[in-house]
């Protein structure tokens, strides 16, 4: 079996830029993306980004007890606290960008085929969709009716996930086919949810459900997750998908990378605990200065921010000018600076390499319509500890991203 269990603790050292993978032939799926960050005047919605760091982190500190559940030993990021909750065809999907949230695109599943918007989460590694007996809350949304897939088996067990936000997921889980940019995974575990909290309601979650694209070791179903599987399964002889998160022309590519999408080589670095999407950086840098050491950092596709240490995000806008911390007015861990400050340049250093974050991506927009403050990207929560830091959506929209499952490991390339 593939997946590193909690045995393989060590970490290995870090690569520096490996030669590319393969070009193989792959498909690719559109994304969208879907957002309540921004009021309509173009300022941020502070209870919204405040309701998103809550409930990133609590992904991630829920992941960690399924880690011990699955495996049977702690998670080494795990903070000391407890935790609050032959060649096939391959293929690419398109990413809508709504805004600054979560992308989504479109898979397939049962027989016949039912489509159905999933966001793509690298920081999670199930699949549920809204059942057709699910209520009130799923109106909207496309419904999953087991009773009318020909390849649909219960399975007998329930599952249950709860967000930071207060936003909940629940029902029954069955196998079924399952579809990704015209790759199939037979006999593929997912959850159809009869429930669905406010927070999935159509208005506040355009896709219909999530796709977790993280390993075995954090999925609630203790089962394959869908890209896995298709590996697992034979569907791509590359076991590797990628993104391109940007204004215009997001993309998921399935099965191998493109390359009319980045140029250079790829910078790789190794995955050093399978669970996560799990790297090391070297050094957080404002300009030639280092602000925070070596550290552990999950790269997160279902994070819209950058999320580090209480002390390392404090040491980070120290060398922001005219920063300010903004807890009494934005949120606990967010900071603000003005909206006219030239940025200097901001580098995370990872597989020797400093991969820098466009001022675009660290400047998120003004507090509030007219505001001349404007809200920092990177913040800081104190439930993460020391461990780890998350690279979500405003790091990765910087490179073309990377997910080596063959090899276990993250790259990122510069976008064309």
């Amino acid at each position: 079996m593939h997946f590193s269990l909690a045995t393989i603790l060590a970490i290995v050292p870090l690569l520096a830029s490996a030669s590319p993978l393969a070009e193989y032939p792959r498909t690719s799926i559109p994304l969208a993306k879907r957002s309540k960050m921004y009021r309509s005047d173009g300022s941020l919605d502070v209870e919204h980004l405040r309701n998103h760091l809550s409930s990133s982190t609590a992904k991630i500190m829920r992941g960690f007890d399924t880690y011990q559940r699955n495996t049977g030993q702690r998670h080494p990021a795990q903070p000391e606290v407890a935790s609050t909750a032959s060649k096939r065809a391959v293929g690419k999907d398109a990413l809508t960008d709504d805004a600054e949230e979560l992308w989504h695109g479109t898979i397939s599943v049962g027989t016949p085929a039912v489509s159905f918007k999933v966001d793509f989460d690298t920081g999670s590694s199930d699949l549920f969709l809204p059942a057709s007996t699910c209520g009130t809350t799923c109106s909207g949304h496309t419904k999953y009716n087991p009773s009318s897939s020909s390849t649909s088996k219960a399975l007998g067990k329930s599952f249950s996930l709860a967000y930071g936000d207060g936003s909940t997921v629940s029902g029954k889980q069955y196998k079924d086919t399952v579809k990704i940019a015209g790759l199939t995974s037979t006999s593929q575990t997912l959850g159809s949810a009869t429930q669905y909290s406010d927070g999935f309601s159509s208005a506040n979650f355009p896709a219909d459900g999530l796709m977790g694209m993280g390993f075995q070791s954090i999925s609630e179903y203790n089962a394959p997750p869908v890209f896995q599987s298709l590996v697992s399964q034979g569907q791509t002889s590359s076991g590797v998908f990628a993104f391109k998160l940007a204004q215009s022309g997001s993309e998921l590519t399935v099965g191998g990378l493109n390359s009319a999408l980045y140029s250079g080589s790829p910078t790789y670095t190794p995955v050093t605990q399978e669970g996560y999407w799990q790297i090391q950086f070297s050094s957080l840098k404002v300009g030639s200065t280092s602000v925070v050491g070596s550290t552990s950092a999950i790269v997160d596709s279902g994070t819209t921010l950058v999320i580090g240490s209480t002390s390392g995000v404090k040491a980070f806008y120290a060398k922001i000018p005219g920063s300010a911390d903004a807890s009494s007015t934005v949120g606990e861990g967010f900071y603000t600076f003005p909206c006219s400050t030239t940025l200097p340049a901001v580098s995370f250093t990872i597989g020797g390499k400093a991969l820098t974050m466009a001022a675009s991506s660290i400047n998120f927009g003004p507090v509030s319509e007219g505001s001349s403050k404007c809200v920092g990207s990177i913040v800081a929560d104190a439930s993460i500890g020391s461990q780890f830091w998350i690279l979500g959506d405003a790091f990765m929209r910087n490179y073309y991203t990377i997910f080596d499952y063959d090899a276990s490991r993250v790259g990122f390339a510069t976008l064309k």
